[in-house]
């Protein structure tokens, strides 16, 4: 996928050569079977997204769905139950792309609960990716001390880097695994001995700055088996941003977040030599920028806050809108994030980091729709209840979640499941009914978000019965994996 140089080596020179790149073709999903009923393996997805393309309305090995439903061509599942698979990451990225010797061949699937990292070979066939090999967990606890793993990150010295949110035992331990990009082998962890910070979840380098800036759920003991709200009133979900020193592997700053409720996705801008960037805090609703001062040390300030729904018919008095993922475009014109309990999808133009500008905003299913369990009392933004999403005669279950936008910003793809125990608890339907994949067409020029109607993946209808499926990958880098130097 790299440009015409001769000696390159894994995706692009920059981020605006990036959004040159060709349309994608395939995107790859982890799906769940954890907390749904069903005792069978999580397995990796493959979707044919091409128009073009024979197979983009054909069903591949799916039995019950009808050809305009079912757009899985491929399942790779995993060799043991019970994982949940989470996010994913490769070998090699962006960050090599000086490196000819470097290609990206290998998909990372580390699992959030038995703390197993899935190998997939994804370039031997790439419509049909195989294992090639698993680091058991034993392995990361006796090297590491860490387990429950979620972001991995390809490094430019060609190493694997996951961020951790535990300990074995299941406390909270901020700590990141390194593993070797050839071997795959557990080399150890990236921060000093004893270094690691209280809580963990996602992370973004910038090497330009010398700094490397992660963010926290909770201790896995406290989220493994749902959300309970005492947990919250007990200070038990974090709150924090790590500032680490890039070079000396030492943490050096936190930063405490005002109304910043579980900071989970962080994003610096996409230009490397950006001092910048932003968090999505879950239960307080906000986006926050964080930025580099003169000094050399780091602040935050939030810079969106999407205002909580009194309501009737849910666990609490009042709803937050429980972001959950956040995206920018390759030229950093453009912030996303999706608004899982709320239900809808934001576009907002952020060629002022300080004041982001609300272009774009679509409703894609939620916990407020008109007819569900919940009423609502009051509401800052809406002046009635959305309807529910309907696409190709199918009912969407649960709200917006993980995202992944086209290189070229046109395209914005969108699945439902946000992690088994959680789903189980606030979409008991989406248990039932599976997730789905969606497609929004974007505007780039004025702003706007338009639901492809055309465009659905069902995976309620799988063969095995309905499964979640969660982050999505393209073979050739996106958004959220590909980091410049």
């Amino acid at each position: 996928m790299a440009t015409k140089c001769g000696k390159c080596g894994p995706g692009y020179p920059s981020p605006l050569e990036a959004m040159k790149g060709p349309r994608e073709e395939l995107v790859y999903l982890p799906c769940i079977y954890r907390n749904t009923g069903t005792e069978a393996p999580d397995y990796l997805a493959t979707v044919d997204v091409n128009p073009k393309s024979p197979q983009y309305s054909q069903v591949a090995h799916c039995r019950r769905a009808p050809p305009p439903m079912c757009k899985v061509i491929h399942r790779l599942p995993m060799p043991n139950l019970k994982d949940e698979l989470h996010h994913s990451g490769w070998n090699t990225c962006s960050s090599c792309f000086g490196d000819s010797t470097k290609s990206r061949t290998k998909l990372l699937l580390p699992s959030l609960i038995s703390s197993r990292v899935y190998v997939v070979d994804v370039a031997t066939e790439p419509r049909a990716p195989k294992l090639h090999k698993v680091v058991e967990p034993e392995e990361i606890h006796a090297k590491c001390d860490l387990s429950y793993l979620h972001t991995s990150h390809c490094l430019a010295s060609g190493e694997v880097m996951i961020s951790a949110l535990g300990d074995p035992r299941g406390n909270g331990k901020g700590g990141f695994v390194l593993l070797d990009g050839e071997t795959f082998e557990v080399k150890g962890t990236w921060e000093q001995p004893g270094g690691a910070a209280p809580m963990g979840y996602d992370f973004w380098y910038q090497p330009r700055h010398n700094v490397m800036i992660s963010t926290e759920w909770a201790a896995p003991n406290v989220l493994r088996d749902g959300f309970n709200p005492a947990d919250v009133e007990a200070g038990l979900y974090g709150q924090h941003l790590y500032v680490w020193d890039w070079q000396r592997h030492e943490r050096v700053q936190t930063l405490t977040l005002q109304d910043g409720l579980i900071p989970l996705e962080i994003r610096f801008l996409h230009n490397p030599a950006a001092d910048q960037g932003f968090v999505g805090c879950a239960l307080g609703s906000n986006i926050q920028r964080f930025y580099k001062n003169q000094g050399g040390t780091w602040s935050v300030e939030k810079v969106i806050q999407v205002p909580p729904k009194k309501v009737k018919g849910w666990i609490l008095p009042e709803m937050p809108s429980l972001i959950t993922d956040i995206l920018l475009s390759l030229d950093d014109r453009f912030l996303y994030f999706s608004n899982w309990l709320h239900g809808d999808l934001r576009q907002y133009d952020i060629s002022d980091p300080k004041r982001p500008r609300l272009v774009g905003q679509i409703f894609l299913g939620g916990s407020i729709v008109k007819g569900g369990p919940v009423q609502v009392l009051e509401d800052q933004e809406l002046k009635c209840q959305p309807e529910p999403l309907v696409v190709k005669g199918k009912r969407v279950a649960g709200g917006p979640q993980m995202i992944q936008l086209s290189l070229d910003g046109t395209r914005l793809y969108v699945t439902t499941s946000l992690y088994s125990a959680w789903d189980k608890q606030f979409y008991p339907d989406l248990i039932r009914e599976g997730s789905v994949m969606l497609q929004i067409d974007v505007d780039t020029v004025r702003g706007g978000l338009k639901l492809n109607p055309n465009f659905l993946v069902d995976f309620g209808k799988e063969p095995l019965g309905p499964a979640l499926a969660h982050e999505l990958r393209y073979p050739g880098g996106d958004c959220s994996s590909d980091i410049w130097l």
